[in-house]
């Protein structure tokens, strides 16, 4: 190998972590940017149920009323209005994770049974 083609190698390896590094300092600056205007609105995602490929079905809370709708791929339908009463939210929280030996050994003793 020459001078030359070893030097056009360190070039190409530079450049390409280069652009790896832009890439992911700006898609978490998009992502933050994206976060910050989300947050403190008055719609928020409680649950999302997949169905199908591309059909699911979520608990949307707006303002201080829970709706359950049906999104499509070209389509949203309104298909209940729940009360603060009515909807009970899912054990986790967003930011807690469950311990994964304790759901393996649950998953574990329910295969071991069949």
């Amino acid at each position: 190998m020459s001078v030359a083609s070893i030097s056009q190698l360190i070039t190409v390896l530079f450049l390409f972590f280069a652009v790896l590094a832009i890439t992911y300092y700006v898609t978490k600056w998009i992502a933050r940017y994206q976060k910050a205007s989300s947050f403190g609105s008055n719609m928020e995602i409680m649950e999302t149920m997949r169905l199908s490929a591309n059909k699911y079905m979520q608990i949307v809370r707006v303002s201080q009323k829970y709706l359950v709708i049906a999104v499509c791929k070209d389509t949203v339908t309104l298909l209940a209005e729940l009360g603060e009463d009515e909807y009970e939210p899912p054990l986790l929280t967003k930011g807690e994770q469950p311990d994964f030996s304790k759901e393996l050994t649950k998953m574990m003793e329910r295969f071991k049974k069949k």
